[in-house]
């Protein structure tokens, strides 16, 4: 898989990420990016996505520790770097109820209900493509996740597909509860959700993954960061698509989501103060 070179000068795809990277640091949102550094192109976008995680490393010292993923379109690719500052751990299903500090809006996060998967090999830059078999058997464990969603731009503002790829697609971070006791690789196509906060029903439908195999989209990402010089390391989580959209849940309550009879996540989501 070849892509074209970015349409952004190196100065552009620089200015776009310094803004980027900004709003993540501060939870701060703004208006689409000047025309001069916007990206209006798949390859611009990634290039800006990549030089904001460069930016992130160098003034705040983050680290991509997984993606999120989605089956691509005639005019998208879908991933997106998950931050270390940013991936919270369930200590276990025993353990008291967490809290999870989270940029919101009006007393609200939104969460998207996923499975994870964690590698248990590394999946490195090469020649030769990777088949699908062999990305599944990279696998080591699987998990139930919330990938929790947060924007960098406001709400207001009409946005293109490239704006929110080269702003990591609405990704504020990821819930990752502890791996389930499922063999290695596999995933359910549909699930059952149930999203309760403080006991009270706010969600219950059957829920269906957006690309049908829930390993589909980590295929891809595997084959896509390979065309790009990049790859996947032992211990990364990637999550590839929700089955229940985006439903909101408040801050400062007991939240719950039930996934089938796979197991259920809690957590308390806490304010965290936008600079």
């Amino acid at each position: 898989m070849s892509t074209p070179a970015p349409t952004l000068s190196p100065d552009a795809i620089a200015a776009a990420a310094h803004t980027l990277a900004t709003r993540r640091l501060t939870g701060q949102v703004g208006a689409a990016l000047p025309a001069a550094c916007r990206p209006v192109t798949l390859p611009d976008a990634w290039a800006v996505q990549s030089a904001v995680t460069v930016e992130l490393a160098q003034r705040a010292g983050e680290r991509v520790v997984g993606w999120k993923c989605g089956m691509p379109g005639a005019d998208t690719w879908v991933l997106a770097p998950l931050y270390a500052s940013m991936l919270h751990r369930a200590e276990g299903p025993e353990a008291p109820v967490a809290a999870c500090p989270v940029w919101t809006q009006q007393g609200q996060v939104k969460v998207e209900p996923e499975l994870a998967f964690v590698l248990g090999h590394d999946l490195p830059p090469r020649t030769q493509p990777y088949g699908a078999d062999e990305v599944r058997a990279a696998v080591a464990s699987t998990h139930l996740a919330l990938e929790l969603i947060d924007n960098r731009y406001d709400d207001s503002v009409p946005l293109q597909f490239a704006d929110r790829l080269a702003d990591g697609l609405v990704n504020q971070g990821l819930w990752l509860g502890p791996a389930l006791d499922i063999a290695l690789g596999a995933a359910p196509q549909t699930l059952d959700i149930e999203v309760r906060a403080d006991g009270q029903l706010l969600l219950s439908q059957p829920g269906a993954h957006p690309a049908g195999d829930p390993l589909a989209p980590l295929c891809w990402l595997a084959e896509f960061l390979r065309s790009q010089g990049q790859g996947l390391q032992a211990g990364q989580v990637v999550i590839t698509g929700s089955y229940a959209g985006a439903p909101w849940v408040p801050v400062g309550l007991p939240v719950s989501v039930r996934f089938g009879t796979l197991g259920q996540l809690s957590m308390r989501f806490e304010d965290r103060p936008r600079d």
